[in-house]
């Protein structure tokens, strides 16, 4: 009987020990009074004045607030608004009643600051004819403008403002090394119908496009982007998603005159080219054969010739040295010289084409030249020259 009692006595205390060991607790005794912990304290009933302290419900967030996407967006904006300006170009106009005359605002567009020195860059097109130029910064800061130069074939133009370095901040330029893919994203930022900094995002639709520009030839490899763009946006910047400077915004192709979805930049490679030598020297470098010739096309439109007619050859220029002929005086009047219709093997038309084949060669490269001469299809070798 001892040994069974004992026998019980170590069952219960393995059982407690089993219990205690796996967090169980222990079961109030039918009848009993309930545990402290386990008492519940009957709510009182809401009134008046703690409803009316309570705060309200927070909604749950949204499930597609801040997505890497809009993440994105933001870090860009923050990036690179504070290089993005508003330009203004203003008139004098005179009041002869009065005898007054007082600037009032002539056009507008945006730009962007290329280096700490101030110098700005805008289209040229949003400068033409200005009198005087003014530049606001982000911070409502404005600063009068000089015009450093331009090159309307690449509707690129260059001001500059003396403004404290700490309030300049340089965009940057996408690396050469990475080219533009259709379909990346694309944000452009600036100041349309003259609303301060406005950002509007899309994608790459083609690059490589041919755009008519204001200078008078075609502006080869312009990016096309569906980043809506209007009036005022001329000049500012389009982004990709590291915030680098691929293009200015520059045109749209639109029959109401405002964004269709079709918008054109100027490619970042064109601007890192050509805005050093405008700072440098005041006008963009241009190569040329030692020729004189005709861009208005004047006297191939009325004979219905295709190709440049070489009009005039400069004495001891590249053209000269390699025997290339121009017009001449005859028994009957002027007599047809050279006809450039081809340079490395890519036809030419008219001087829209002759530019652009010529445009990204340095002082001294060779090209082979195709000319039409008497007839005969002939080809020589020039070296361009920078042209003065």
């Amino acid at each position: 009987m001892r040994h069974r009692s004992h026998a019980r006595l170590c069952a219960f205390i393995a059982v407690a020990a089993l219990a205690a060991a796996s967090g169980c607790k222990e079961r109030p005794s039918p009848g009993g009074p309930p545990p402290p912990s386990a008492t519940k304290v009957p709510e009182a009933p809401p009134t008046a004045s703690t409803i009316e302290t309570m705060p309200p419900p927070v909604p749950p967030p949204s499930k597609g607030a801040l997505i890497e996407d809009e993440r994105n967006t933001i870090s860009v904006f923050r990036e690179v608004a504070p290089a993005t300006v508003f330009v203004t170009q203003k008139r004098l106009v005179v009041d002869r009643f009065w005898g007054t005359a007082v600037e009032v605002p002539a056009g507008s567009g945006s730009g962007f600051v290329w280096d700490a020195d101030g110098h700005v860059v805008t289209n040229f097109h949003v400068v033409d004819n200005a009198q005087s130029l003014v530049v606001r910064l982000q911070g409502e800061k404005t600063f009068p403008a000089k015009l450093v130069g331009v090159e309307p074939r690449k509707d690129i133009a260059v001001l500059k403002i003396e403004a404290p370095k700490e309030m300049l901040k340089p965009i940057q330029v996408a690396p050469l090394r990475e080219p533009l893919e259709v379909g990346q994203k694309a944000i452009a930022i600036g100041n349309p119908f003259g609303l301060d900094h406005t950002l509007t995002t899309g994608i790459i639709s083609a690059v490589g496009r041919p755009v008519e520009g204001v200078g008078g030839v075609t502006i080869r490899d312009m990016i096309q982007t569906d980043a809506a763009i209007n009036p005022g946006n001329s000049g500012g910047p389009l982004l990709d998603s590291s915030g680098h400077l691929i293009g200015m915004n520059t045109m749209i192709f639109s029959k109401s005159g405002t964004s269709a979805g079709i918008g054109f930049a100027v490619p970042s490679t064109t601007i890192a080219r050509i805005v050093p030598q405008i700072i440098k020297t005041g006008k963009a470098e241009t190569v040329g054969l030692g020729i004189q010739l005709d861009p208005a096309h004047r006297l191939e439109r009325r004979n219905g010739i295709r190709g440049v007619i070489v009009m005039g050859v400069i004495p001891g220029g590249p053209a000269d040295k390699a025997g290339l002929r121009g017009l001449s005086e005859g028994d009957r009047g002027l007599v047809l010289g050279d006809v450039i219709v081809g340079v490395d093997g890519t036809p030419v038309d008219d001087y829209d084409a002759l530019y652009n084949a010529l445009d990204t060669k340095k002082p001294g490269d060779k090209v082979k030249v195709d000319l039409l001469r008497n007839g005969q299809k002939t080809t020589v070798e020039v070296a361009v020259e920078l042209l003065t």
